[in-house]
């Protein structure tokens, strides 16, 4: 989960929600940009972080102090990178490469051997993937810098790191070498530049809850209070520059 820490409480985005939103994004995308197998694409970037689910089977939400625990400061669990691999493969192999992609770039770069191994363990199965799903890893790689992308797009937001005062930040490279930046007209409208959608604007919208209790005794406690928390609906427009004004 993102967890953002306001005068109010803590602000939970559920890791599904951030997906969904990534999802919202990655729909847009360019039509001529777009891989075949499109429609997969857009589940897999959707589905990315489903294993995690903050309000049914996830134990891991609390740091040592009491507080709910940001995503970024999870380490591997390779349960949870079994299960989500498993969901992937119940749907498509293609949907599955991307998700083993994904699990890849996350940990395949870090000291941890239990990761390290686990990556490997994709690449093999990798192989055998591609011939079953007849497509190559160059498509693969191609679909999979979409879904990064959409994945770092849909964070930036929900961990509230747009700049104010029209400031530009990195997305991410997304295809090729492209640098993409955002920036910020006003609070809800966001600008990309370049661009890599296919319409000029478009809105994209995310739930939040506010969690007034800064600290928990255990999981359960916390759960239920997510569970009762008010919810909070977020809308932007995200627009090219030219269209910023109108």
């Amino acid at each position: 989960m993102v967890v953002n820490y306001q005068e109010n409480g803590w602000q939970i985005i559920s890791q599904r929600a951030h997906g969904l939103l990534a999802g919202q994004i990655c729909f847009h995308w360019k039509k001529d940009l777009c891989p075949d197998r499109w429609v997969e694409t857009i589940i897999a970037t959707t589905e990315h972080d489903d294993a995690f689910n903050e309000f049914y089977n996830d134990d891991i939400l609390l740091n040592e102090n009491g507080g709910p625990l940001n995503f970024k400061m999870r380490r591997f669990e390779k349960d949870k990178c079994e299960e989500l691999m498993q969901l992937a493969l119940s749907k498509s192999r293609y949907i599955a490469l991307l998700t083993s992609r994904h699990i890849q770039f996350l940990y395949k770069a870090t000291n941890d051997k239990k990761a390290s191994l686990f990556c490997k363990e994709l690449e093999k199965a990798d192989k055998k993937w591609l011939k079953e799903a007849g497509i190559s890893a160059e498509e693969i790689s191609k679909a999979y810098s979409i879904l990064q992308w959409c994945d770092a797009f849909s964070l930036l937001i929900c961990q509230q790191l747009i700049q104010p005062e029209n400031r530009k930040i990195e997305i991410s490279s997304g295809n090729g070498d492209q640098h993409y930046q955002l920036h910020s007209a006003d609070n809800k409208k966001l600008i990309v530049e370049p661009w890599p959608f296919e319409n000029d604007h478009f809105e994209i919208r995310y739930e939040s809850k506010l969690v007034p209790q800064l600290k928990f005794k255990d999981v359960r406690e916390f759960r239920n209070k997510l569970k009762e928390a008010p919810v909070t609906q977020h809308t932007y427009m995200v627009a090219k520059q030219e269209n910023a004004e109108s």
